[in-house]
């Protein structure tokens, strides 16, 4: 039996990399998992990939209120409840000067990054309080604990969750709901390849290859390294874990 088995786990940004590796890992421990996203084509590419009847898909935008309640929703009528709520879905924004950015890409950063996840918890709160408890689980980043020149929007935005995910912590604790971020370092996915492009337009290979060098394993993490991570925290065995910071991060904090 594995250690979600039975549980509902609600996965945003789940045709992306780290979504969709996160909803193989809760599939394959037991859950019954609803992809959300807002590319309907991928979104179906990733519930055939992971290829389980218990695994479905939503298309919805994370800064809209009345399409978080529509996912919300849709995960209690097909599986009956919600147990786990992974906010994940996230934009990188542009690497950029701060006197250089603009304000929309800044804005629908903060939207994605931020808003996305406060909605989320706002109306899962009410669901996980009716099943007696539950875990969220937030993506941020190593950016969500320290800076980096030329990415503002994305720095503020994961710095942002940090202190959601400690007040939502509080909150939930006496209802049984638990809270925590898992903060990774550079992961191989599609957001990676933009922001090395965008670090050093025309040589991202070398912009990845100077970025794994500094990390201390000498490598960036595969999705499967942290979805492995929020399966743990999503799962049972982290009962008494909330209001932390986990850092999936290959030793890079420990600089």
């Amino acid at each position: 039996m594995g250690r979600l088995e039975n549980k509902v786990a609600v996965i945003t940004g789940g045709a992306g990399g780290i979504g969709k590796a996160a909803g193989r890992q809760f599939v394959d421990e037991g859950a019954n998992v609803l992809l959300v996203d807002r590319d309907a084509a991928a979104l179906q590419q990733a519930v055939r990939e992971i290829g389980s009847n218990r695994v479905a898909s939503c298309v919805a935008d994370v800064t809209d209120a009345k399409s978080t309640q529509d996912y919300i929703r849709a995960a209690v009528e097909r599986f009956g409840g919600i147990d786990i709520l992974l906010a994940n879905a996230g934009v990188e924004g542009k690497v950029l000067p701060i006197t250089e950015y603009d304000e929309d890409t800044f804005d629908r950063v903060i939207a994605v990054n931020v808003r996305g996840v406060w909605l989320g918890i706002k109306y899962a709160f009410p669901e996980m309080r009716k099943r007696g408890g539950g875990s969220i689980v937030i993506t941020s980043s190593v950016a969500g604990v320290r800076g980096a020149p030329r990415m503002s929007a994305y720095i503020t935005s994961k710095h942002a969750v940090v202190g959601l995910m400690k007040t939502a912590a509080l909150e939930g604790a006496p209802y049984g709901i638990r809270v925590n971020t898992v903060n990774p370092t550079a992961v191989e996915t599609r957001m990676m390849r933009s922001l090395e492009e965008g670090s050093m337009p025309g040589n991202a290979q070398l912009a990845h290859d100077s970025i794994a060098a500094n990390i201390p394993m000498q490598r960036y993490a595969q999705p499967s390294d942290i979805a492995k991570v929020m399966a743990f925290l999503a799962s049972d065995d982290a009962a008494f874990l909330t209001g932390s910071v986990y850092m999936a991060d290959g030793g890079s904090t420990a600089k």
